[in-house]
């Protein structure tokens, strides 16, 4: 038998018996849609790091790099829900293709303007909007092309490593980089560079191969696409009649209004007012949040699905924010650091499980738009709870704002098991692992597979 490109690497994978949280990645397509991802993370890294600044070299004040700043999530906000019909209306692939292009036409285009000091700081703004719609639609096209590159049994993996890529890309390796461009040269380098991964990205997409009827299968139901508002409606409605679905996000909504705030906009007062750090001891904390969200996400992908995959989810997400209330009551900056490496690892760990249950519970005509609807709730309470912390913590203190925010998840939770029958709904839809080896001709494109 004569093995061709496609199946050299599933073949050794089987026969040297690849580590679980690995063998996605013998799978030829998704290698190339998990390098179109890593290019999106890097880029969008550099361009965080070099539109900074660059307002702040054009004068900007603070408050121009916050507005300029914020842009990225109005423009998420306007196109998330847009972006799961589309994703669920049109060949993913193809989305994800024209959006790289955009990308790289719009940070490189600012990286020449930059360079030729052609740019001010409201063009900044708009083309920081702009890179925010494109992630609109960008995550939901991904999230439902997943599932169709790699087993049922494989998405617990992939969620795991790529919550763990995610933070390294995107907040270390990209700003690395861009770094080390503008001490070299300017933003304006930076920002070229950055444009020229997109570019990457789109070849990378473009080499996916899939099988004809895989689009049939994946667009759904054969009928012609109705009205974009009709189809949008469609998801909201299966939402609202899957308890499990609708419970969670109901769930997660609450914890984002509770936790982001103390999170974000409280823990550098309790870091200085009692336990006399400052700056370099935030980062620290920050880093060992970080940290342990890696380890969640390894740990949790190197795993079989568990068999009370609810339960579980929602319970790591109930005690998940215990150690906030570490936050609000320690006097040592040491004690802080490694509540935030357990905070990391408990609220990173059940990610994963959710977006592995989105990929195989939720139906492929459906799935771009529960994750948009998914995206969008997220998106909706986090400003409100930055502005919220605040006002909560004059009103009853820091040290009780942090413990409320710690313990409030668990009656929730609690409730949201309770109310879904969680527990029951598992045992009546479980998710078997698939361990079959992955086959030398899968996601093979035509003439490289194995023939006899």
């Amino acid at each position: 038998m004569n093995r061709q490109r496609g199946g050299v690497f599933t073949d050794l994978g089987t026969r040297w018996n690849v580590p679980r949280m690995l063998r996605p990645l013998l799978r030829r397509n998704y290698r190339f849609l998990f390098v179109t991802l890593l290019c999106a993370l890097i880029a969008d890294g550099m361009w965080m790091i070099a539109m900074v600044w660059q307002v702040i070299r054009m004068g900007g004040s603070p408050t121009s790099v916050s507005v300029v700043s914020g842009g990225a999530a109005a423009g998420l906000l306007v196109s998330t829900l847009a972006g799961g019909v589309l994703a669920d209306r049109l060949p993913q692939q193809r989305i994800l293709f024209v959006l790289e292009i955009a990308n790289a036409i719009t940070i490189g285009g600012v990286g020449v303007l930059v360079l030729t000091d052609a740019v001010t700081v409201p063009m900044m703004l708009v083309v920081t909007f702009a890179l925010g719609l494109v992630s609109g639609f960008y995550f939901p096209a991904y999230s439902a092309l997943v599932p169709r590159l790699v087993s049922p049994g494989e998405l617990l993996a992939v969620n795991g490593y790529e919550s763990a890529v995610r933070p390294a890309a995107s907040m270390a390796a990209g700003p690395a980089i861009a770094g080390a461009l503008i001490a070299l040269h300017s933003p304006g380098l930076a920002l070229v560079v950055a444009g020229c991964l997109p570019v990457l990205g789109a070849v990378s997409v473009s080499r996916i191969r899939l099988e004809p009827d895989g689009a049939v299968a994946d667009g759904a139901d054969g009928l012609e696409p109705g009205h974009p508002l009709r189809e949008l409606w469609e998801g909201v409605q299966y939402v609202r009649r899957t308890p499990w679905l609708l419970a969670t996000l109901l769930f997660a909504s609450i914890q984002v209004l509770v936790v982001v705030g103390p999170l974000d906009v409280l823990l550098p007062f309790a870091i200085k007012d009692h336990a006399g750090g400052g700056p370099s001891d935030h980062s620290m904390i920050l880093a060992a949040y970080g940290f342990g969200g890696v380890a969640g996400a390894l740990l949790m992908a190197s795993r079989k699905l568990p068999r009370r995959y609810l339960t579980v989810m929602m319970c790591l997400w109930g005690v998940g924010a215990l150690p906030l209330a570490v936050y609000g009551t320690a006097t040592n900056v040491l004690v802080m650091v490694a509540a935030g490496f357990v905070l990391g690892v408990v609220f990173e760990a059940p990610v994963v499980i959710w977006g592995t249950l989105l990929q195989r519970r939720v139906p492929r005509r459906l799935l771009g738009r529960v994750s948009s609807l998914d995206f969008f709730v997220s998106l909706v309470f986090m400003p409100l709870s930055l502005a919220l912390a605040g006002p909560v913590s004059h009103a009853i203190g820091l040290t009780a704002t942090f413990v409320l925010a710690a313990v409030l998840p668990i009656p929730l939770a609690a409730i949201a098991i309770l109310a879904a029958r969680m527990p029951r709904d598992e045992l009546e839809h479980p998710l078997p692992e698939d361990d079959a080896p992955v086959s030398p001709t899968v996601n093979a494109p035509p003439g490289e597979r194995t023939v006899g």
